[in-house]
């Protein structure tokens, strides 16, 4: 039986929340490019996407979004695609310095389709 270790494809350092040329206020919006698209999930020891894992799309700026699901609006996306990207929401009640579950949509303007996610797996004070 062939064991996998399994790790998150993109660090929570990484993190859009902690990008600074991302937007800071909810409705603000910048333009960026898409510099990394795969999924959530990749293999420890290979390194290879874990197909059906759930979409990462990392960008130009250092921002960053996830999520669970595969969105086909992310997978439409390519490398070197410009993108809007605007702030959504700012979770409440977080820990001090824990930046985390910001929520951002982003609108691939090669594409035209818009995505809304957050920066990480879990938001401000999860796991």
């Amino acid at each position: 039986m062939r064991k996998f270790i399994v790790t998150v494809a993109f660090s929570i350092v990484a993190s859009a929340a902690f990008a600074e040329d991302m937007p800071k206020h909810v409705g603000d919006c910048v333009a960026s490019k898409i510099y990394r698209i795969s999924n959530r999930l990749e293999d420890g020891s290979t390194g290879k996407p874990i197909p059906g894992s759930g979409s990462a799309v990392e960008f130009a700026n250092g921002g960053l979004q996830m999520s669970y699901e595969q969105v086909p609006e992310v997978d439409h996306s390519q490398k070197g695609d410009p993108v809007e990207i605007c702030l959504v929401s700012i979770p409440k009640h977080c820990p001090k310095g824990d930046k985390r579950g910001r929520v951002y949509k982003t609108t691939n303007q090669r594409t035209h389709e818009s995505w809304t996610l957050p920066d990480s797996e879990h938001s401000c004070g999860g796991a």
